[in-house]
């Protein structure tokens, strides 16, 4: 099932810094293995924003949740999720 997630991330500015570097980098890797995988098939930083907007490869909702909250950024994040379908005028196979 493909999945379009939206992620806005909201880090308190009271954490300490060292912290946050050692947050980051964990989701770095984390996001990048996912990535490797196929999993996480997209991700897009949106514009003048701390978010992205993302298309996730899962088996299914629940796959999805423990993938997003696994996330080291979770507690962090607003996170909207669309299922997404296949439209019937697509031309490309691939995006099933």
């Amino acid at each position: 099932m493909l999945f379009h997630v939206r992620m806005d991330v909201r880090i308190p500015r009271d954490l300490p810094e060292a912290e946050v570097a050692e947050i980051l980098a964990r989701e770095k890797a984390y996001s990048q293995d996912l990535q490797r995988s196929g999993k996480w098939r997209h991700i897009w930083r949106l514009a003048g924003e701390y978010a992205n907007v993302s298309i996730f490869d899962v088996a299914d909702n629940t796959e999805l949740h423990e993938i997003l909250s696994g996330l080291p950024l979770f507690k962090f994040m607003e996170v909207k999720v669309t299922p997404l379908l296949r439209h019937p005028s697509a031309i490309r196979e691939d995006d099933t």
